[in-house]
């Protein structure tokens, strides 16, 4: 896939996004109001409105899409014109979008177990996969946006993608210990041999 292509397509992707966030604000704001919404669901703490998501959204699409490409083209060992789209982005940021959706929708329904099973399933998520990449998060905080705005899912989505990156990056530090240590060379005595030599008689 061409660098220009892909430039092409996250403009269109971005353009979408800026367009599903307009549409969402104009069918709040004619239907009561845009909403706000407290940090932890919390009436004392303070709240944040909607209308961030106007400005978020875009910068995240622009942005995150923007270090896919720059991700692909190293990973695909590309300097040039052309590099491959691994199959492994789409999955993420379908999968992750799903996920937020799931998770947005059963807390609008009022599905308290599957809310808590969903949200307690992001962090046993962050141990066994690389929710970390930056397709997942923008798939996850696009999947909440409609129930929760912009800003609180991203910062949900950040602790549980820092939380996913340490813990990776734990993992594969403690990995390539043991092998170092596995792969040092290892003194073992042979046998029929003495630590001293044996001492003459006068």
């Amino acid at each position: 896939m061409r660098v220009l292509q892909m430039r092409r397509i996250r403009l269109i992707f971005t353009g979408l996004v800026i367009l599903a966030e307009l549409l969402h604000l104009t069918w709040e704001a004619t239907h009561g109001g845009v909403a706000s919404h407290h940090l932890l669901n919390r009436a004392d703490l303070p709240a944040i409105s909607n209308w961030w998501g106007a400005l978020l959204l875009p910068l995240l699409a622009w942005f995150l899409f923007g270090h896919v490409i720059r991700r692909e083209r190293l990973r695909s060992g590309v300097i040039g014109h052309g590099f491959a789209l691994h199959s492994d982005v789409v999955v993420g940021f379908v999968g992750a979008l799903l996920y937020g959706i799931a998770l947005a929708v059963a807390f609008r329904q009022g599905a308290e177990t599957i809310t808590t099973s969903l949200f307690l399933g992001m962090f046993v998520a962050a141990l066994l996969l690389p929710v970390y990449r930056v397709e997942m998060l923008l798939g996850f905080v696009l999947g909440m946006t409609f129930t929760f705005g912009a800003v609180l899912p991203l910062i949900v989505g950040t602790l549980v993608a820092t939380l996913s990156a340490t813990l990776h990056f734990l993992r594969r530090f403690l990995v390539h210990q043991v092998s170092r240590f596995s792969k040092q060379p290892q003194f073992i005595p042979q046998k029929g041999t003495n630590d001293m030599a044996p001492s003459r008689k006068s």
